[in-house]
């Protein structure tokens, strides 16, 4: 150590006052700003505020997360709800139409049947009596029509024509149905006359 360093009773050189006086001017300076960030209500709302947002933000983030799931989900399962919906109504509608065929099907037996039972029970000279009638009715059926057709203008010809051919297409069933009303209608008349 040097002669300066070691002055009368140990006192600091002045070099060594000037260091410590510079520290203790940091240290003061860093303990006012400290201070005056601390009494600096502004600055600390601000920082308040910015955490806070960041906080908002994070959660907002969060939130549509959850909720986009839950959206997803929620479609997932509507899809497979009205998946399963339209199966049931196509096997219900299957079901139906099976139902519907053979109600048909037992409808034409019975009409069948019935038919059968009035031709078996309709005497034979009620059957000739309807068989010579419905003759008639073809002749008078025959000459009215051309009767007709003599005096109708075109398109209802053509509109009757259209008819004619549905008629056509469907014959058996109106035919039979006829045959049915007519020996009905006798049957009654013959019962009518016996009584």
């Amino acid at each position: 150590m040097n002669d300066e360093s070691e002055n009368t009773m140990g006192s600091p050189t002045p070099e060594e006052l000037r260091q410590q006086v510079e520290r203790t001017r940091d240290e003061l300076g860093q303990t006012v700003e400290a201070l005056a960030g601390k009494a600096d209500v502004k600055a600390q709302a601000k920082e308040k505020t910015a955490a806070a947002k960041k906080q908002a933000a994070e959660k907002t983030a969060e939130l549509k997360g959850q909720a986009a799931e839950k959206a997803t989900a929620a479609k997932e399962q509507a899809a497979e709800k009205s998946a399963e919906l339209k199966e049931q109504a196509a096997e219900k509608t299957a079901a139906v139409r099976e139902q519907a065929a053979a109600a048909s099907a037992q409808i034409r037996e019975k009409t069948a049947q019935a038919a059968q039972a009035v031709k078996d029970r309709t005497p034979d000279p009620v059957q000739e009596k309807t068989a010579q009638a419905a003759t008639q009715v073809r002749e008078s059926a025959a000459r009215a029509g051309q009767f007709a057709v003599d005096r109708t203008p075109d398109p209802l010809l053509e509109k009757a024509d259209r008819i004619a051919k549905a008629a056509r297409a469907n014959r058996t069933q109106f035919l039979a149905g006829g045959a049915v009303l007519v020996a009905f209608l006798l049957i009654r008349r013959g019962r009518g006359r016996s009584k």
